[in-house]
């Protein structure tokens, strides 16, 4: 009886003409990768971020998006590449960016909603509603766990408000007295345009959400351009009901866009949006702070998680026992210029 080996190269040597190799899975094309600098990130995704495809970068805020994806184009910037930061929230420090090691010279800071005649004066504090965007995390202890300001600070304006209450105006009325009850006016909608009042009127869209898809779009002539090492799309600050609005048909034209020119693509968001379009899907945990003093604060212990990676193996061959387990989650250490060597 013929072995299953004899079998096989009997079949692949009659259909070799029509299907070559009918019985061989073909080998994985696995796209080349880039180093982020970061040492334990880059052992745990095999090499680093893959060139030409969608890596998404999803965590709270403080957990080390913004610092990985710095430190990703501070790598090809360095190699003479240019990157784009498309900003959505104007989250983006060029002073931090310059301090990793990035040459702003060759980043392209896409700032979306400064548009027109008013985009050279506009303010860097040009933020969108508290409406649209994700609440901070509530801060714990005293004065806001050490991080809010000074009591003396908490009193003012006590002496004011202690001096309405004494106004004539504030006492109640007698029950013998006539009452005169106001009938509310009711107030309409607030019109969209009103939303933002820090800002000229003419350098802001009608629309709240107009934003994102100026970034969008802004995305899609980068990559439509070409010459791009990588592109940041930054939406960390956004609320979850915006983001899901971008259809999966947008991420998907971009992994196929990023795939033709080569281009990698880091999405920053709160919220996993790119569904199966990214090849590469990190998790980054709130950072942990390292304390070696007692009231010293001398820096953070970052952690990620790996949640998806769409060619983990080099083949396609199944083995018949079950591979060991990978660790799927890494973590480093960022200390602050004053502690000095450990």
């Amino acid at each position: 009886m013929p072995s299953a080996a004899l079998l096989r190269r009997q079949i692949e040597e009659a259909l070799a003409e029509r299907i070559p190799s009918a019985l061989t899975p073909a080998p994985k094309a696995r796209n080349a990768v880039s180093a982020t600098g970061i040492q334990p990130l880059d052992a745990l995704v095999q090499g680093g971020v893959p060139l030409g495809a969608l890596t998404e970068l999803v965590g709270p805020e403080c957990s080390g998006r913004t610092s990985t994806a710095l430190s990703f184009l501070a790598q090809l910037t360095q190699a003479e590449k240019v990157c784009a930061w498309v900003d959505v929230t104007n989250a983006l420090d060029p002073f931090s960016a310059a301090a990793v090691g990035i040459d702003l010279k060759r980043l392209l800071w896409v700032r979306c909603g400064a548009a027109g005649k008013h985009a050279q004066t506009a303010k860097y504090d040009f933020k969108l509603p508290e409406k649209y965007l994700i609440p901070p995390t509530i801060k714990k202890g005293l004065h806001g766990g050490g991080f809010g300001g000074h009591p003396r600070h908490e009193i003012k304006g006590l002496s004011n408000a202690v001096g309405d209450l004494l106004q004539p105006h504030s006492i109640a009325p007698r029950c013998a007295e006539p009452q005169h009850h106001v009938r509310p006016q009711q107030q309409g909608a607030i019109p969209v345009t009103t939303l933002i009042s820090d800002v000229h009127p003419q350098a802001v869209p009608k629309k709240p959400w107009s934003r994102m898809e100026q970034a969008l779009r802004s995305t899609d002539l980068l990559l439509q351009a070409g010459g791009f090492g990588a592109i940041v799309l930054d939406m960390g600050g956004l609320a979850p009901e915006f983001v899901s609005r971008v259809p999966l048909a947008t991420w998907f034209r971009y992994r196929a866009a990023a795939e033709r020119t080569q281009t990698s693509i880091l999405l920053l968001a709160q919220y996993a949006c790119a569904k199966s379009s990214a090849e590469l899907m990190l998790r980054l945990h709130p950072a942990e702070a390292i304390c070696d003093e007692t009231t010293v604060f001398t820096g953070v212990r970052p952690r990620v998680q790996l949640i998806r990676q769409r060619f983990n193996s080099p083949t396609n061959v199944i083995p018949m026992r079950k591979p060991p387990q990978r660790v799927n989650e890494a973590q480093w250490e960022c200390r602050t210029l004053w502690a000095g060597a450990r």
